[in-house]
């Protein structure tokens, strides 16, 4: 059985499980998120099903956005794509960035990522097509704390994004479940 089978056979499992009414367990909710919040944050395994639920944060109260590292890479990479999006279509009012301790792309470096896509037979010529760009993001990236800076700086001073969204900054303990603030958005 493969990965996908297992999921698929997880997913008739759960539905046939829901009761009739199982709107007591997952309301049915709008696109539109309740609490007009967008959070920008890493794609970690360790914050799946802990980092909403330790922020008091529920099903359809904000719009999620993960990449690797939380990083912004670029004026209208996906990431600010996302934000503008949900600050123009989907009523977000605030934009929180939440980086996290012990990030992954904290402890890589381009030319190991590298070396790894040219074990596994991805082609020289494609590597070159990017290596500036994972320079400039992954050997760059080494604190997490200062990465959350970095990037709330970087969505607050785009101009596609309105001067009154605040855009705030929180580290993450994937241990513990804390939360501390690193950049306050209604003081900047």
């Amino acid at each position: 059985m493969t990965i996908l089978d297992e999921m698929l056979e997880a997913n008739r499992k759960f539905v046939k499980a829901l009761p009739v009414d199982f709107v007591d367990y997952y309301p049915v909710t709008s696109k539109m998120p309740n609490r007009e919040i967008a959070i920008f944050t890493c794609m970690d395994t360790r914050l799946v099903d802990f980092l909403e639920p330790a922020m008091g944060i529920k099903r359809g109260e904000g719009k999620v956005i993960k990449n690797a590292g939380n990083s912004v890479t670029g004026p209208f990479g996906a990431t600010i794509r996302s934000l503008i999006v949900s600050i123009f279509e989907l009523g977000v009012k605030e934009i929180i960035v939440i980086g996290h301790l012990d990030c992954g792309i904290s402890h890589t470096t381009s030319q190991s990522l590298i070396q790894k896509m040219l074990d596994r037979g991805i082609s020289p010529d494609a590597i070159k097509m990017i290596d500036r760009e994972l320079e400039n993001w992954i050997d760059h990236f080494h604190h997490p704390i200062d990465n959350v800076e970095e990037v709330v700086m970087k969505i607050r001073s785009n101009p596609l994004i309105p001067k009154d969204v605040p855009v705030h900054g929180l580290i993450f303990n994937p241990n513990t479940g804390e939360v501390e603030v690193v950049v306050d958005g209604y003081q900047a």
